[in-house]
């Protein structure tokens, strides 16, 4: 009897065992997600085990355990299987790191280290100027990449290249209310024009200007100085001319300003729907230029910015003055330009062919004769006249500013499928120094990707971190967007390690051009060896029914080559060369 049971209770631990979960369950750390449109899902930690199922993109797993470059999931009560690595993501770790990137991006503050430091539309010197930085000045890091900060400061959000920038510790200081919540009172500005300065001194130096009607919150006093705020704006003003305690809703109101002119102070000055900082940015203007002031309120100054365009600037970057003009601008003898660059070209005619007739340098300044589509007419120090590109110098007085459309105009709302070759358990090649492929494509797309986000335009990458993607996962990808544009990024390897240089691939003849064009441009970024572009045999471009190519950015295998490649001067030259060319190939066709 005591034998038949013992054998019929190993008989039921045998028969619930094969049900209960495999691995320790306990153990588990997290989920995945289905990264792939199709993975399968195997017995065990291997190809040859058999197949349990196939899983579809998106789907989510709990982990039970992992094992090399591969992850056991519970696939229902009692059941499990594996599957390999790189064709999921862990949940758990992307929701950690963007939490922390998250985290610090709020608490990131940083400093200019430098005067004039320029602030750009995105991360590239390609991109408009959209304001400046004062050494010292202190802003918020919203995001970056390895060579430009994206930040926010008192005109709203821009790039800075980060060798500018240092990072600071703790948290940014908070900036003064326009309401006196936290001063010890308010008070109204009484003089035309008064200035912020940094100490409470003559003799120190002018942080902003406030016009009259200004109000302001008062959070100090120093002999016959005060501390005042305004906006984002913290300094000190000589107190007589600040009245405590006006009323409020007298000077609140926008006034007729009577036929003042302002003149800009600022090498660039943003001018905004409104007259707030929040308001959006619709224009700019430079040093020099000058206005008439057609009202104003606060610390603001509406102003007409070029013919049938009107918009508010920032009042502490014009310097007022009461002096009439009959036409409403400024007299004629005002229009020069200014030479922002040595070695300026002065050409013969108002086109890049033309001949050169001399070259100009920084500071030098000439009389405005005409306009000339994006082109000014100057008069020359020998009497004749010559044209200077009007979107690389600087307009003065009554001139009006010319910018050359930049390559954003192209590329807005421009769909484009950024494809970082290999990924996961496919490394790629291996350069000489032991660099993976795998991991330069994927920097090489991220900064790209920040380029072209920052141009408007709409960006997919087939992968945004190390996990592995089919081929024709990315060519789909490509299709499903209607992408105007594939770009598949690869870096190249040969036996021989004296082989250097680029080359471009297209596959079907309505590619041709897009590879031609992207190829010659970041060939003239980087510099590297012209290997010219061919007809090449590679699924992402063959099977892809849009427009695509594939460039290889480079020999990894050639040891000094690979040096340059993994440089963060490279890296930022062969996304801008493949920004631009995705401009130009856009303005073309």
């Amino acid at each position: 009897m005591s034998k038949k049971f013992s054998l019929l209770l190993l008989s039921l631990i045998l028969f619930f065992g094969a049900f209960l979960p495999q691995g320790k369950s306990s153990a588990a750390s997290g989920s995945i997600i289905i990264s792939s449109d199709t993975a399968n899902i195997r017995s065990g930690p291997g190809l040859s085990y058999p197949l349990v199922k196939i899983a579809n993109r998106g789907e989510k797993y709990s982990i039970v355990k992992e094992k090399d470059d591969w992850i056991q999931i519970q696939l229902s009560f009692g059941k499990t299987g594996w599957v390999v690595n790189w064709l999921v993501t862990k949940e758990n770790e992307q929701k950690t790191a963007n939490a922390a990137s998250a985290s610090n991006s709020a608490n990131t503050v940083a400093k200019a280290n430098t005067d004039q430091l320029r602030v750009r539309s995105g991360p590239g010197t390609s991109f408009q100027i959209v304001g400046f930085l004062n050494k010292g000045q202190e802003v918020t890091v919203l995001d970056q990449n390895e060579n430009w900060y994206k930040i926010t400061s008192t005109f709203g959000e821009g790039w800075v290249a980060r060798d500018f920038l240092v990072i600071q510790t703790g948290q940014p200081e908070k900036k003064p209310e326009s309401t006196a919540s936290k001063g010890t009172a308010s008070g109204v500005v009484n003089g035309d024009t008064l200035n912020v300065r940094k100490e409470p001194s003559s003799s120190s130096s002018v942080l902003g200007k406030l016009t009259k009607g200004t109000i302001v919150t008062i959070y100090d006093k120093q002999k016959s100085w005060y501390e005042v705020g305004f906006g984002y704006l913290k300094g000190w003003v000589s107190s007589e001319f600040i009245d405590i305690g006006s009323d409020a809703s007298k000077v609140d109101k926008p006034a007729k300003a009577s036929g003042f002119t302002g003149t800009v102070t600022a090498n660039s000055l943003s001018v905004r729907s409104g007259a707030s900082l929040n308001a959006s940015i619709v224009g700019s203007v430079t040093k020099g230029q000058s206005f008439i002031i057609l009202e104003e309120n606060n610390n603001w100054a509406k102003i007409e910015y070029k013919n049938g365009s009107f918009g508010w600037v920032a009042g502490w970057y014009l310097e007022k003055s009461s002096e009439k003009s009959s036409s409403g601008q400024t007299s004629g003898k005002d229009k020069t330009i200014t030479i922002l660059q040595d070695g300026t070209n002065i050409r013969k005619e108002a086109n890049v062919q033309s001949d050169v007739l001399q070259r100009a340098n920084e500071g030098d300044s000439f009389s405005v004769v005409s306009i000339k589509n994006d082109w000014y007419e100057i008069k020359l120090k020998n009497g004749k006249s010559g044209y200077v590109a009007g979107w690389i110098v600087s307009a003065n007085g009554s001139a009006p500013r010319i910018e050359k459309s930049g390559a954003d105009g192209y590329l807005k709302n421009k769909t484009i499928v950024l494809d970082p070759g290999h990924g996961g358990g496919d490394n790629g090649t291996t350069g000489a120094s032991g660099t993976l492929e795998k991991n330069l494509t994927l920097r090489t797309a991220r900064l790209l990707y920040d380029k072209l986000s920052a141009a408007g335009a709409n960006v997919y990458m087939t992968r945004n971190d190390d996990s592995y993607l089919t081929l024709p996962s990315r060519v789909s990808l490509a299709s499903s967007n209607r992408a105007d544009a594939f770009i598949s990024l690869h870096y190249d390897s040969n036996l021989d390690r004296s082989v250097r240089g680029m080359t471009g691939y297209y596959y079907h003849s309505y590619q041709k051009s897009l590879a031609d064009t992207i190829f010659a441009s970041t060939i003239a970024q980087t510099k590297l060896s012209n290997r010219g572009v061919r007809f090449g045999d590679f699924h992402v471009i063959r099977e892809n029914s849009q427009k695509a190519t594939l460039i290889e950015l480079g020999y990894l295998s050639n040891p000094e080559e690979e040096m340059t490649l993994n440089s963060g001067a490279f890296q930022e030259n062969a996304a801008s060369g493949l920004y631009d060319g995705l401009a130009r190939f856009f303005k073309e066709n």
